[in-house]
């Protein structure tokens, strides 16, 4: 309980990232559930650590054309690493949507080389970064840094565009990625609607990497819709559970975090994986009790 009063305390000196901490982890399973509908959970995996590169190689622009960065330029940096990670996490879902509509190679092969391939890049450039080697480091590794007023107000300004754009247009989003042939029966423009689909999803990977990690994103994306998906009876059920579960997890994380004096990503990231765990047992469990209960026919 003491714990809780001072996470919930307004003078606690890491409110904005808690206040952070939970907007990504109420709006990534939003774009998560999209992602388990259409079967590219590989893909949630893998956009997060390419976002991360693109974070990476932003961070070293300045230092490649022999720009020092100013103390009084940390915004201007954000703001660089902000469109790296953008151009990347978009980049990378168009190609490899396209890869995956055309049935060329393996799917499986090539999210995995992507993911192994951008993880290591980005340890490597930014290693060599002496400017953002301390901060952006610990991020990757799931270390929530002090985040202050302008990058709160940028992350949730950012979230708010893409729950208000998955509110808007949730019927034409759900039918594209549910019943394809049926979208194009109805003459839906399926093109400009996966257009859609994924500038959210790459613009809500590309903040939560830039905000929290690619660590705490990837986790976010996928298992608060992997188990909302075990219980839900409808979509409006696996939306809104995959949301409620990723935002309460994301602040009892990092309470949990904060009382142990543990990195938030890990502590995150383990939570929803015991709950996950925890929420398959039970299904499995409330199935075969089901089945036990079925008069044996003959």
């Amino acid at each position: 309980m003491e714990t809780l009063c001072q996470v919930l305390s307004p003078d606690f000196l890491l409110r904005n990232s808690v206040y952070t901490s939970v907007l990504i982890g109420f709006a990534c399973p939003l774009v998560g559930v999209f992602l388990v509908l259409r079967r590219l959970v590989f893909m949630g995996v893998a956009l997060p650590q390419i976002s991360s590169t693109g974070v990476a190689i932003a961070l070293c622009v300045p230092m490649w054309f022999g720009v020092l960065r100013p103390e009084h330029a940390a915004h201007s940096e954000h703001l660089l690493a902000f469109v790296g990670s953008t151009v990347f996490s978009l980049g990378a879902i168009l190609v490899l949507a396209f890869l995956e509509r055309r049935r060329r190679g393996l799917p499986e092969g090539r999210l995995g080389s992507a993911y192994a391939v951008a993880a290591a890049l980005s340890i490597l450039l930014l290693s060599k970064n002496r400017y953002a080697e301390v901060g952006w480091l610990d991020l990757m590794k799931g270390e929530i840094i002090t985040i202050d007023n302008v990058d709160l107000i940028m992350t949730a300004g950012s979230l708010a565009v893409v729950v208000v754009a998955l509110a808007l247009f949730h019927r034409e989003l759900l039918l594209v990625s549910f019943d394809r042939a049926m979208a194009i029966t109805l003459g839906k423009n399926v093109v400009a609607w996966d257009a859609l689909l994924y500038l959210l999803i790459g613009l809500t990977v590309s903040m939560a990497v830039l905000s929290v990690g690619p660590l705490i994103a990837f986790g976010f994306l996928l298992i608060p819709a992997l188990t909302a998906h075990l219980f839900a009876a409808n979509m409006r059920q696996f939306t809104i559970f995959a949301s409620l579960l990723g935002g309460v997890t994301s602040f009892g994380g990092f309470c949990i975090a904060y009382r142990l004096d543990l990195p938030v990503g890990p502590t995150d990231v383990v939570l929803l994986g015991a709950i996950y765990g925890l929420g398959f047992l039970t299904r499995k469990a409330f199935l075969l009790k089901q089945k036990g209960r079925q008069p044996s026919v003959g």
